[in-house]
């Protein structure tokens, strides 16, 4: 696949994949004829990546991630806790995205039991 190719599949921009690329994130991208052609493992790599930062890691700590993978088995603890720090770390943002939208939801309901509204 071509670096527009997944640009567009993942919704990234070009220049955060040659980013990701320099930063080490992203390795052995081939080139071929001077143009980067990514392969299915390059592209699980960029899933995981995203995930990793939609679950709120850094750049730096999904670098860290990655080089404790590249060990092997003897880090896995170390890749476990930090699965589970950044997990607790999830679970409280969403608690309070979700009291957020309870409340949200209360004031709405009561608003509308003012105005008489059965909607």
């Amino acid at each position: 696949m071509s670096i527009g190719e997944v640009a567009r599949e993942l919704d990234l921009s070009i220049d955060t994949l040659r980013y990701y690329e320099k930063i080490g994130l992203v390795k052995n991208i081939n080139k071929i004829n001077g143009k980067r052609e990514y392969t299915d493992e390059n592209i699980k790599d960029l899933k995981f990546i995203l995930c990793m930062k939609s679950a709120g890691l850094s750049l730096m700590d999904i670098k860290k991630f990655l080089k404790y993978y590249e060990e092997g088995n003897e880090t896995l603890d170390l890749r476990i806790d930090m699965l589970k720090n950044q997990k607790i770390v999830l679970e409280k943002e969403i608690k309070e995205k979700q009291d957020t939208l309870d409340y949200l939801n209360y004031k709405i309901d009561l608003y509308k039991k003012r105005k008489g509204d059965k909607e």
